[in-house]
């Protein structure tokens, strides 16, 4: 098999070669005649349009854009083409690990040059569509900064107390550079309310005194630096290495109404782990064109141990389980980017290859009358599995007439799926990619994008071996013959610049699935994750920024937000048409901020709404969901000392932690109903502080 894989890395690396190769002389003869296609700016903001938010980074700027809504890169596998809508300097982020927001969040005010709104068609990047930030940078003089946070709430939860970042940075005319550590923390609770298991018609069988906890820790180191030869090579290298700590405990004393002895089930989920990524890339001046070469190692190492213990208090012997699993999964990424400028527009040829693997350890234990556990057949819970993709796609992007631009991307994927341990296959697809994007602008300050592309979606290795959910007492079999889901997605987005009244931004989006991954039937009574033949999924996305002022509110602003989805799959196990499981069909956000003129404060309010649809099991249904109004106010000094103090409140009017679920006696189409479960539990006001400085 290893042979074969560099026949084919050959093969790709050679045919991107010999296409480079064959355009060096026309792209050496039409350089001089040909000019880059003109980037279409629909609004250039500059640090001093937001003072009145006293923004301290790059982050703080972009949030306050109107109508627009930060979106990060899929978290795919491989760096395929561009799917967010942020780009620093021109230039896509391609470090995994430290997120958009994290790396925005670190470039200080004092280096934002301008923050440039353009039409994604028009930057010549693959993959780009829509209303695209162009974050634009200067030298600036080494400086810090950092961002301290903590959280409590009246009960349940524990405290937060070392939540926060704090980074150092320089640049100058060739170089950058940023080292940073961030901590951040998750606390969460649900506990209070009302909790029982009922049977089929609904009567109480066991009341339920529950208590839900959750505990993270998430420290991580960083660093990143940028030079720029006088030649103009641009040399990239980030690296970055992390830890997490989390602990789950879901506790719950149940009292049967019949008088039966009560008992109480213990559930504890540890997770401990860690991850490094080490990253770089050079772009350099060949043939008339540019190349980028990129490479990328990641790693990340996950130790879970589930347990549950039942204990009655009559003083019967204990009873439970325990699952453990350890798993190893890394990623190594190579790829070649090519572009030029001919024919009247901008080319570019991308080759990757994308090498992820998975090693997994799994076991399952019975906790014996002596209280000792004993390993009990787990099967196709260990082993392990690898993915090797090649990825070639060349992408054309030119202006058609004045505000109408057109960008279109052709090529294929070819990857080899195998799998070790029992059972274990070795597979190989090929797969077309591509996508057609058109940025129109029929009037100043009205934008139009319309994309349709061809997409490989990504698989969840984790699905091809065996896994239990104690909490739930679910378990899921094991897939060796998952395939790669593929879909057709069309994206329609028209954004409005209202003047003085602020900007509004419409998208539709729409998905048609070939493989979509459900849980399906195996064997007599069990699921697993597998393919279905087709899906489909829609979606309504209506954001806008409202100013206050042409009111007579000076300082004041709207946000809103409004998203609809429409899904559409056969169930496996029925036939019948259904949403997807567990979707959230419907949300609404509103935000109301309020910058006092002629003063250093602010204050605001604002309300989440959310809607969430069934999970469906083979076995069971229900409906797990919080809220489902959540609000909030803050209030806000942007010179305390000189740092910004931020004061939350969060959940004022008292969102709930809601679950139910009829579990089935087999398979639900079948098989009479077992039981009912019900939770409605308080989750409490939450109050943050956030300190934000620099030094």
């Amino acid at each position: 098999m290893g042979s074969n894989l560099k026949h084919q890395a050959c093969l790709l690396a050679g045919a991107a070669l010999g296409i480079i190769a064959s355009l060096n002389q026309a792209v050496a003869q039409e350089a001089a005649e040909e000019a880059e296609a003109p980037i279409a700016v629909a609004m250039v903001y500059l640090p001093s349009d937001f003072a009145r938010f006293a923004p301290r980074n790059a982050l703080d700027m972009l949030q306050q854009v109107p109508g627009f809504n930060i979106r990060a890169d899929d978290d795919q596998r491989g760096l395929g083409q561009a799917s967010g809508n942020v780009l620093i300097d021109g230039a896509r982020v391609v470090n995994r690990s430290d997120g958009m927001f994290d790396q925005l969040r670190r470039i200080s005010i004092d280096r934002v040059d301008r923050i440039e709104m353009v039409d994604g068609a028009t930057m010549g990047i693959p993959g780009l569509s829509g209303q695209v930030a162009n974050v634009l940078t200067k030298p600036g003089a080494i400086s810090g900064r950092f961002q301290y946070r903590a959280t409590a709430r009246p009960k349940y939860a524990d405290p937060s107390y070392f939540g926060g970042e704090i980074s150092l940075s320089g640049s100058g005319e060739s170089y950058e550079w940023t080292l940073a550590y961030n901590h951040g923390v998750g606390r969460g609770a649900a506990a209070g309310g009302t909790a029982y298991f009922a049977d089929p018609d609904g009567v109480i069988t066991q009341n339920t005194d529950a208590d839900i906890h959750f505990n993270g820790e998430f420290p991580q180191l960083s660093a990143r630096g940028k030079w720029t030869s006088p030649g103009g090579t641009i040399v990239n290298a980030n690296a970055n290495y992390g830890r997490q700590y989390t602990d789950f405990s879901n506790d719950e004393l149940r009292t049967p109404v019949d008088g039966s002895p009560a008992f109480f089930r213990d559930f504890d989920n540890r997770r401990r782990g860690f991850g490094y990524e080490i990253g770089g890339d050079v772009d350099f001046a060949l043939a008339g064109g540019r190349l980028k070469l990129i490479g990328l190692e990641r790693f990340s190492r996950n130790n879970i141990r589930q347990t549950s213990i039942t204990t009655v208090e009559d003083g019967s012997p204990e009873t439970g389980n325990r699952f453990a699993r350890i798993s190893d999964s890394g990623e190594r990424i190579g790829r070649a980017e090519y572009r030029w400028s001919m024919l009247g527009g901008d080319w570019q040829l991308d080759a990757e290859a994308a090498f992820n693997r998975l090693d997994q350890s799994a076991m399952l234990f019975n906790l014996e009358p002596t209280g000792d556990f004993t390993e009990i057949p787990f099967p196709n819970s260990s082993g392990g599995v690898t993915e090797d993709r090649y990825e070639s796609i060349l992408t054309h992007s030119r202006p058609l007439a004045d505000g109408l631009s057109l960008q279109v991307g052709a090529g294929a994927e070819y990857s080899t799926l195998a799998q070790t341990g029992p059972n274990g296959l070795t597979r190989r697809f090929w797969r077309p990619k591509g996508s057609l994007t058109l940025g129109w602008e029929p009037t100043d300050g009205l934008d139009i994008s319309f994309e349709i592309a061809r997409d490989v979606g990504q698989l969840s290795f984790g699905d091809f071996l065996a896994s239990v959910a104690l909490d739930q007492n679910n378990q899921n079999a094991g897939n060796n013959v998952l395939v790669p889901p593929q879909s057709w997605d069309l994206e329609l987005e028209a954004q409005k610049n209202l003047g003085p009244w602020g900007s509004t931004t419409l998208r539709l989006v729409g998905s048609w699935y070939e493989d979509r991954i459900e849980l399906i039937p195996v064997g007599v009574d069990r699921e697993t994750r597998g393919n279905i033949p087709k899906a489909r999924y829609l979606a309504v996305d209506w954001r806008s920024t409202f100013e206050l002022a042409p009111l007579g509110w000076n300082g004041g602003k709207l946000d809103t937000r409004f998203v609809y989805r429409d899904t559409s799959l056969r169930d496996p196990l029925t036939g019948e048409k259904r949403a997807f499981s567990g979707q959230r069909d419907v949300q609404i956000n509103i935000d109301l901020r309020h910058d006092i003129p002629g003063s250093d404060w602010a204050w605001g309010v604002g309300m989440e709404y959310s809607h969430t649809l069934l999970f469906i099991r083979l076995g069971e249904i229900g409906r797990d969901d919080e809220g489902p109004i959540y609000t909030f106010a803050f209030v806000e000094h942007k010179d305390v000392l000189g740092m910004t103090a931020n004061f939350q409140v969060f959940n004022i009017t008292d969102g709930r932690a809601r679950f139910r679920r009829t579990v089935y006696d087999g398979y639900r189409d079948r098989s009479p109903a077992l039981f009912q479960e019900y939770r409605n539990l308080s989750v409490q006001p939450i109050f943050q502080i956030r300190l934000t400085g620099d030094f």
